[in-house]
């Protein structure tokens, strides 16, 4: 423990949940690393409880997701949260990360916002809940959120191959304990531009591969353009109130005097919930197709566009009267739910027919930060609102 979380220990006889937090960040759990010995240590408390965990493995086997079920019967509510941290490359820290630092009210690490904070929690009280819970209690751990939700769907297959089937399910990320029922959707996709170089004093031999793509991705900001300006709209939403597109990466050429035989280029798509971010590809591709590729074949056949999606987040939609959404108001005090910009793993939940809200400590104005922090204070309301959740059920 570092000198200036000196004491942590000592306040865990008031917030149980100190000393957990702190072996959560000791683990860099950054997404290119294995999660295997943070998940090899969840397991092994969970068994010194006697509750028994089952990991589902990434295909080569160096990430796992962790499920856990604590009680006994039908349904229940998962207590959800991802394992993975972002990097720290490049961050002017104050201090280690990867140590747990407290400053005044502060708790200072990487990941203690977004989101081990509130696993830790779950874990800490976990033997408290199993015998104060009115349904089960589930814990689910993934891998890989920050990179495209990767571990969630393998967790939520197996759940569903061995008929378990929650009533609702509870997401930790940070909210400041305010209850997100909605929130967009994310796709990425990669897209590589294949022309024919040529020396640029008959770059009519040659096909240009940057500007094909350049073409491409002005037409994409049409399109971001027209949902800008014409919508759908969701006035509802933290700002910005539409689906947005952006281009945030291309590379290409190799000099100023070779025409480009390669160009690649990036965009992502943050849509609003009943908006097919597919639409908006297809709409490219269909503009690519018609008006781009011919003209690059006609110089070089095997010239054109692949395309590569990356995996993102399904949106969030919970409606207002779900149990799930009713109990997290009246346990936080709240007189409204937020729908909000950022993603989560709650639309996979929802998408597996299991109601779902977000709620969870810290603020996400902190998460991917240096220094990101949370307070004492959301740390003792994050636990007085599971121990209100897992006591109370949820309502008839």
């Amino acid at each position: 423990m570092s000198a200036s979380s000196h004491g942590l220990a000592m306040q865990s006889l008031e917030m149980q949940s100190l000393a957990m937090i702190e072996r959560f960040i000791g683990f860099d759990t950054t997404s290119r690393n294995s999660n295997l010995p943070l998940i090899a240590f969840v397991r092994d408390t969970l068994a010194t409880a006697g509750v028994e965990s089952r990991l589902t493995f990434s295909p080569d086997r160096q990430k796992a997701n962790l499920f856990a079920t604590l009680g006994s019967g039908d349904g229940g509510i998962v207590l959800s949260g991802h394992t993975d941290t972002v990097p720290v490359d490049g961050q002017a820290w104050t201090s280690d990360p990867y140590r747990l630092t407290r400053r005044d009210d502060r708790l200072i690490g990487r990941g203690v916002c977004d989101m081990k904070g509130f696993l830790a929690i779950a874990l800490a009280l976990a033997p408290e809940l199993a015998k104060s819970a009115a349904m089960p209690i589930h814990l689910a751990m993934s891998y890989d959120e920050e990179v495209g939700c990767l571990g969630v769907p393998l967790l939520l297959d197996d759940m569903a191959q061995r008929g378990i089937k929650p009533t609702a399910c509870l997401v930790g990320e940070p909210t400041g304990m305010q209850v997100v029922s909605a929130h967009k959707g994310k796709i990425g996709c990669h897209v590589t531009v294949t022309g024919l170089e040529a020396h640029t004093g008959v770059a009519h031999l040659g096909v240009n591969a940057i500007e094909a793509a350049a073409d491409a991705i002005a037409y994409l900001n049409g399109i971001a353009r027209r949902h800008r300006e014409q919508g759908p709209f969701a006035p509802d939403f933290d700002a910005p109130h539409y689906t947005t597109i952006q281009c945030g990466l291309i590379s290409g050429g190799v000099a100023v005097n070779v025409v480009p035989r390669h160009c690649a280029f990036d965009f992502d798509i943050r849509y609003l919930p009943g908006v097919d971010p597919m639409d908006i590809v297809r709409e490219l591709q269909a503009y690519v197709a018609a008006n781009i590729e011919p003209q690059m074949r006609r110089v070089a056949p095997d010239a054109g566009f692949a395309w590569e999606f990356v995996p993102g987040c399904e949106a969030l939609d919970s409606a207002e009267d779900e149990p799930i959404v009713q109990r997290a108001r009246e346990l936080t005090g709240a007189n409204r739910t937020f729908r909000v910009g950022f993603g989560t793993e709650a639309g996979y939940f929802q998408k597996a027919g299991i109601p779902t809200v977000v709620c969870g400590p810290g603020d996400i104005a902190q998460a991917h930060k240096p220094d990101e922090f949370i307070t004492l204070d959301q740390v003792a309301r994050c636990e007085n609102f599971l121990r209100g959740v897992v006591r109370n059920g949820l309502p008839a």
